[in-house]
């Protein structure tokens, strides 16, 4: 089952075949984090807002034709980077909220999927490596 296509102001990247969500208010350095896990080997799905929708049961998060391929970078302006299209959520990323030092295993419900939530300060040097130990090690590991 596939639901309608909604707009979802997000950033998205995909690290080893997995969708990370970007959130978070104005600022909060959505395209930052996701530039700075591009130059980890990252590719980008899509910066600034993204079109999701429900397919098969996953969440799947795409590019609009009309951002595609293009990244905000603060204090240069738009530029271009190779892209892909869409990737499924498999992570979603939260960066404007506080975050805990021992956090519990968190989940992020959206359009009824239930997808691993990580809390981070995206302008922290070790925000990237930290993306890529909860997809790899997860979340609140005990």
């Amino acid at each position: 089952m596939t639901s309608a296509p909604r707009l979802l102001h997000a950033s998205c990247v995909r690290i080893n075949g997995k969708g990370v969500l970007l959130m978070g208010a104005s600022g909060a350095g959505k395209s930052d984090l996701a530039l700075r896990l591009m130059d980890r080997g990252a590719t980008l799905v899509g910066d600034d807002y993204l079109e999701v929708q429900v397919c098969d049961g996953q969440l799947v998060a795409q590019v609009p034709d009309r951002i595609s391929g293009k990244l905000e970078v603060r204090g240069i302006g738009l530029c271009r980077f190779p892209f892909i299209n869409s990737a499924t959520i498999e992570l979603i990323v939260r960066l404007d909220e506080e975050v805990a030092r021992f956090p519990q295993q968190v989940v992020e419900v959206l359009d009824g999927i239930s997808i691993p939530l990580l809390h981070l300060n995206a302008y922290e040097a070790s925000a990237p490596l930290k993306v890529e130990l909860a997809l790899t090690q997860g979340i609140g590991i005990a």
